[in-house]
């Protein structure tokens, strides 16, 4: 029998120094991003840089299906709460505008001249002025950092308003982190700034699931094994709680390509994503 102990905390988080390659991202996103806006500007399907609030990236882009929208999907970016914006992920708006659902991609402060529950409240803020822009029901997803930013929008002490609550019928977060606590072990925590508290209050894993939740949690198989854990822990949490969960490891996929499966319409990950 193997006991499994983590020593080094920072590499048990480091994506691209695990990955073939792995230097390509997310440089990788900005073309196939940048092309998928134009077109839907030119079609003038696409609503860029829309306020939600007052903060400078309190910004976002809705992206609009050919006919009235089925509903509403959100798409929170990841980035270790730390990096990157909305520019990055427009293209995988394609799978859900496909079936006729309007798509929503926020930017957000990021740390440290924010702390993550400052995030989770613009966040909040976010959703809550799209759901106006947006009449039906909604479904959040998110990677990475966006992966907590979801689940934590489906926990108990969501700060979203229960009108906009009652309309979220499906939730996937994708290679989420839903436990903070490990955070504070790794480099990152000096512009994360995360103390036992606040990690503790912001963790979905260590909170109640929202009235009537339901969320899926999707990993790469061949993500960095704290990932699989992180996915599989919130899942199991929720469902000893009244949560509706599933666990997904997609096979040959690593941190940065499983979000891939959001550009195309007949993806596992699409359908998941759009059914509730």
């Amino acid at each position: 029998m193997i006991h499994h102990r983590i020593e080094d905390w920072d590499d048990a988080y480091a994506n691209g120094a695990n990955i073939p390659q792995g230097d390509r991202w997310p440089n990788a996103w900005v073309e196939p991003a940048r092309t998928f806006r134009e077109t839907l500007e030119n079609q003038d399907r696409a609503r860029l840089g829309l306020a939600y609030g007052d903060a400078p990236r309190n910004r976002l882009d809705l992206f609009l299906p050919a006919g009235t929208p089925k509903g509403l999907v959100v798409f929170v970016h990841g980035g270790f709460w730390l990096r990157l914006d909305r520019s990055f992920w427009s293209h995988l708006a394609a799978g859900p505008l496909a079936h006729g659902h309007a798509v929503v991609m926020p930017s957000y402060t990021l740390c440290p001249d924010i702390r993550i529950s400052g995030i989770v409240k613009e966040i909040g803020k976010a959703i809550e002025h799209a759901a106006g822009m947006v009449q039906g029901p909604i479904r959040l997803t998110g990677h990475s950092a966006g992966g907590h930013l979801v689940s934590r929008m489906v926990s108990e002490t969501s700060p979203l308003p229960e009108a906009v609550r009652t309309r979220i019928v499906n939730t996937v977060s994708i290679s989420g982190v839903h436990d903070l606590r490990p955070m504070m072990k790794t480099k990152m925590n000096a512009d994360l700034k995360l103390d036992m508290d606040e990690a503790r209050a912001e963790s979905p894993a260590l909170l109640e699931p929202m009235e009537n939740a339901r969320i899926a949690c999707w990993v790469g198989a061949g993500e960095r094994s704290e990932f699989i854990r992180q996915n599989a822990l919130l899942a199991n949490a929720w469902t000893g709680l009244g949560a509706t969960t599933m666990i997904v490891e997609e096979p040959d996929r690593h941190h940065f390509n499983v979000i891939d499966g959001l550009t195309d319409p007949d993806h596992a990950l699409t359908r998941t994503l759009l059914t509730g």
